[in-house]
């Protein structure tokens, strides 16, 4: 039995993949108007191409960008860590240099960063664009375990 999801972030929706058509669509509409020479084969093959790149994009959002928290585990984009291993969620300082989940470099653009201290004692950032609820959620987990043991 898989565990309750507590926090979900899908990192994308797949709707940009319908403005390629859309534009194509635009596109034919405005030649049909301007009485000029059409290109329908040109805009449908301009509207595939539109949508093949931003499935592509949205998947990669959707891979890289995801954020998942079950009372076991943490994904964030890539990696994958044990609830147990968190240590500590509040008053934790975030040093220069500290790792951030999910095998980027820097947490993305438009999320908080989350210090998160583990059972090794290394910082780690976590990160989520909505940081204050998941950031509660870890709490909750961490105060709850600590108070069974």
């Amino acid at each position: 039995m898989s565990d309750p999801v507590l926090y979900s972030e899908r990192g994308s929706s797949w709707w940009p993949v319908l403005w390629g058509p859309a534009f194509a669509v635009l596109g034919i509409l405005a030649e049909q108007v301007t009485l000029g020479p059409e290109h329908v084969a040109m805009w449908i093959l301009v509207g595939l191409g539109l949508a093949i790149a931003a499935a592509v994009w949205a998947y990669g959002r959707r891979r890289l960008l995801a954020v998942s928290l079950t009372p076991s585990e943490l994904v964030l984009g890539r990696e994958t860590i044990e609830v147990k291993r968190i240590a500590q969620v509040s008053d934790v300082g975030a040093p220069v240099g500290a790792r951030v989940l999910g095998g980027s470099w820097t947490v993305p653009k438009g999320a908080g960063e989350i210090p998160l201290r583990l059972d090794d004692d290394t910082v780690v950032l976590a990160w989520a664009k909505d940081s204050e609820t998941l950031s509660a959620e870890l709490v909750k987990l961490v105060d709850k375990r600590a108070s069974e043991l």
